[in-house]
């Protein structure tokens, strides 16, 4: 009896009790011995129903509910039950109905449901794939029944911090202890460690790093940190969107792909906690698992993949392509594909720079997130990735306010997302607004912020502060030979041809699309000039680049020596 008290619960209302009967028993033959599934017909029993699960602790993973109820809306039942189960995710069951009109349209973009199932279901194995993606999704937000890694550290500490982030980014479960705590001394006396050096990390099997370096902690989760290959037909240089996707076909049409990244995979995007405007996606799909999917996907294909393995230099000596990495190796490749994307832009704020990784945060560290349950957080940005990181912190905290220095989101923001901010009761925007100053010890205690148009200056009690105000290009180890412009590289009509060395166009033909200005080296994504921000415009670029990057090297390449270049 235990066993079944302790499943998680699907939980169904529609007032049809047909759709019901036939919802409740499809769903039971397929995912009844994991979960136990309740059904209802009534608004009244319905809600007694999860007040009692709430009462005796018992998750609910699952909110399965019709559209149109007959005592309440099905997103008014919705919310109200969200209030008693708020971990679980809401399903909204809708008919079939594609007009703009439908009542999920605007419950997914006020952020009212998570998913939406229509009616009737095609085939009952559709309904199983997508019911699996729900309970998959529910999932990844419970804590993890076995921990790959333990990391005992501080949690206010830059170095923890940047552990804790580096696995989350990979998708590594892993429990944090402090220090301090009970389980934490017992696991550093168990490896004979005084806690004097921090953090540390001890995988399953035992093995142990004290304060590790990001290659150390690349190669324990089972990935690559050194190069194995010296020539190759084309080095791709970071791997987020872009890079990935230039990895992916690259490798597929037969080319030796080598794809080289300063940290993790995933780029900016990587970080972010769902992108909805993402083709395919409908109900919108996290940053980091999109760019895990692209990385298993280029990997499939055959493309060596390495991490924590920053780039130095670029030379084109003839007859090809040097990168130089810091370890003091070269790799030489047939072309080569700049993809590094762009680093958050810098508030610039001394006391703010002491503080990253103790309360200050640039991006949105999703490894913090669950820790800020119940605090009054801030983020500072107007954009997608600002908003994104808003309504994803708000599932935790207390209160999220969005610091913004403009005064509206309108022309940064995309609408779907100001109208769920606007919906989302613990979000508040301040427009108008910039951070000045900041004050804490060891960790982030308050914020100062300035009122742009009074003037007036205001000392704010802070817990966090994540900062997304757009970004900077990764192009400052690049040589003069490559054009650009604010740091953005030049590509194609945009290289300068007339210019003087050492950045002139050398050849009589033009540039290839994505080319630079130098032949044989392309850029895509974020880091190239007049580029869109946008992921799927980055996903583009990826898959262009490497046509490109054919007709360079069967056609181009044979010109060239011809001509005795």
């Amino acid at each position: 009896m235990s066993h079944e008290i302790s499943q998680p619960v699907v939980f169904v209302i529609h007032d049809d009790a047909e759709v019901v009967r036939t919802l409740r028993d499809h769903l039971s033959r397929r995912f009844g011995e994991d979960f136990r599934i309740i059904a209802e017909t009534s608004v009244t029993a319905g809600l007694s129903a999860l007040r009692g699960l709430a009462g005796s602790g018992e998750p609910v993973a699952l909110l399965i509910v019709g559209h149109q109820l007959s005592d309440m809306p099905g997103v008014d039942f919705l919310a109200r039950a969200h209030e008693l189960h708020p971990l679980a995710k809401r399903v909204l069951l809708v008919e079939r109905d594609y007009s703009a009109h439908s009542p999920v349209v605007q419950a997914m973009t006020l952020g009212q449901a998570d998913y939406h199932i229509t009616m009737p279901w095609m085939l009952e194995q559709d309904l199983y794939r997508v019911v699996s993606e729900f309970l998959a999704e529910w999932a990844n937000g419970q804590e993890a029944e076995f921990e790959l890694f333990r990391v005992i550290g501080r949690l206010h500490d830059p170095g923890t911090h940047e552990l804790r982030e580096l696995l989350t980014r990979f998708n590594v479960p892993f429990r944090f202890h402090e220090a301090d705590s009970e389980q934490g001394r017992r696991l550093l006396e168990s490896k004979g460690l005084d806690g004097s050096r921090l953090p540390v990390m001890i995988r399953h099997d035992g093995y142990t790093v004290v304060d590790p370096e990001a290659a150390q902690i690349v190669a324990a989760i089972g990935a690559s940190a050194s190069h194995e290959v010296d020539n190759c037909d084309v080095v791709i240089i970071g791997a987020g969107p872009a890079g990935l996707t230039a990895a992916v076909y690259a490798a597929s049409e037969g080319l030796q792909t080598v794809v080289l990244e300063e940290t993790v995979s995933g780029g900016q995007a990587g970080s972010s906690p769902m992108i909805r405007n993402y083709p395919g996606f409908p109900h919108g799909i996290s940053g980091g698992e999109l760019t895990r999917r692209a990385c298993e996907q280029a990997w499939m294909f055959g493309a060596h993949l390495v991490f924590s393995q920053p780039v130095a230099g670029l030379d084109s000596p003839g007859g090809g392509h040097v990168v130089r990495l810091t370890d003091c190796h070269q790799i030489r490749a047939r072309a080569v594909i700049i993809a590094t994307g762009i680093a958050w832009r810098r508030l610039g704020v001394p006391r703010l720079e002491a503080l990253v990784g103790s309360g200050v945060f640039y991006g949105a560290a999703g490894s913090e997130a669950p820790a800020m349950e119940g605090r009054d957080l801030f983020v500072v940005g107007a954009g997608n990735s600002a908003g994104q990181a808003a309504l994803h912190l708000a599932r935790y905290a207390r209160q999220v306010t969005m610091l913004v220095r403009g005064n509206s989101l309108a022309r940064s923001m995309s609408e779907y997302l100001i109208r769920q901010i606007e919906a989302t009761a613990n979000v508040a925007v301040r427009l108008d607004t910039e951070v000045i100053d900041a004050c804490g010890a060891e960790h982030l205690e308050t914020l100062t912020v300035r009122d742009r148009t009074s003037g007036r200056r205001e000392q704010l009690p802070a817990a966090a502060l994540f900062v997304l105000i757009g970004g900077e290009p990764r192009t400052q180890w690049l040589p003069d030979t490559i054009q650009r412009e604010q740091g953005y590289i030049l590509t194609g009509r945009d290289v300068v041809r007339d210019g003087a060395q050492p950045s002139r166009w050398p050849l009589d033909r033009e540039p290839l699309p994505l080319e630079t200005s130098v032949p044989g080296i392309f850029a895509a994504g974020d880091v190239r000039y007049r580029s869109i921000k946008r992921v799927a415009s980055a996903v583009g670029d990826g898959a262009t680049v490497v046509r490109l990057v054919h007709e360079y090297l069967t056609t181009v390449v044979l010109e060239e020596t011809a001509a005795g270049l």
